[in-house]
């Protein structure tokens, strides 16, 4: 199995923190909160003020600094500083955070959900192991039978993309639980490939449909946002997804346009790679909606 590439993290150090805050816990989200919602102040903080300020020890200032990619506090501090600088030039786009408050306007709100959304997609296609996505889109292209796994949420995510590779004559089924998914992964053969997508990567209802379909031999390909994960650990390609959180949607809901638009770059380079039977499919069925379409009617008494 190629060793994947580590996934670079975000450059802008909230959305960097934001993207680990799911994986921190105790010390290290004191760290974390106070970074975020002090940006100014942690900016000019030494050490073990930034520890006193945050409530935790000077240690703690130094795991979260490496916990999220940096050497250490120094380069926080840094880092911290570099973005408050950049939200001062003309045209870049300003952290608007991912809080929204009881009285915000419903322009606000759509603000906010527009700019989580925009940075994570960017974010995603910024840090996806292009070969990985390759390989991957090959393994799909080629494969006898296509299965996607995915539960609760993330079956959304899954049966958009069984539409769109059966659209271009892909044999593909999409699971969204565990009976149907473990029966179908038992049958699998190495002639087959397997999409799993699960936003923390450690969802039991897909990873055991996933072992099952590898020790069968198919092709295993995880989309998650945790490259760290029981997921990312046991599948031959991993697509890995930023995720922006905001008031009222953490987690997995936050990573749906981030899967989305992995997903698409899947299906697009699969047509790519088989663009004679993708075109072939495409045309015998684009005409298919247009017969299903309503016509207008005309209102009583319109003659013409």
């Amino acid at each position: 199995m190629p060793e994947p590439a580590a996934p670079q993290p975000p450059s802008d150090i909230a959305d960097r923190v934001r993207a680990t805050l799911p994986r921190l816990t105790g010390a290290l989200r004191l760290v974390a909160d106070t970074v975020l919602a002090e940006p100014e102040i942690v900016a000019e903080l030494s050490t073990a003020a930034l520890a006193e300020r945050a409530g935790v020890s000077q240690a703690s200032v130094t795991r979260f600094a490496q916990a999220i990619g940096l050497a250490s506090h120094q380069q926080l501090r840094i880092a911290v500083a570099t973005q408050l600088g950049r939200a001062t030039v003309p045209g870049w786009s300003t952290d608007l955070g991912p809080v929204i408050a009881d009285d915000d306007t419903v322009g606000r709100v759509a603000t906010v959900v527009a700019n989580a959304d925009i940075r994570a997609i960017t974010q995603t296609v910024d840090q996806l192991d292009l070969e990985a996505l390759d390989r991957a889109a090959h393994a799909l292209a080629s494969a006898r039978r296509i299965d996607v796994y995915g539960v609760g949420g993330s079956s959304t995510i899954a049966a958009e993309l069984e539409m769109r590779l059966f659209r271009i004559g892909a044999q593909v089924r999409a699971w969204p639980e565990i009976h149907g998914a473990a029966t179908s992964a038992a049958l699998l053969t190495d002639a087959d490939a397997v999409v799993a997508i699960s936003h923390s990567g450690a969802t039991a209802e897909v990873l055991e449909p996933v072992e099952l379909a590898r020790d069968r031999g198919a092709t295993t390909i995880g989309i998650t946002s945790d490259p760290r994960s029981p997921l990312a650990g046991v599948v031959d390609e991993v697509l890995t997804t930023a995720v922006l959180e905001t008031s009222f949607r953490s987690g997995g809901l936050a990573a749906r346009h981030s899967q989305l638009v992995v997903t698409d770059c899947l299906y697009i380079r699969v047509a790519q790679l088989t663009s004679d039977r993708a075109g072939q499919a495409i045309d015998l069925t684009e005409d298919i909606s247009a017969k299903h379409s309503v016509r207008t009617r005309r209102h009583r008494g319109d003659r013409r």
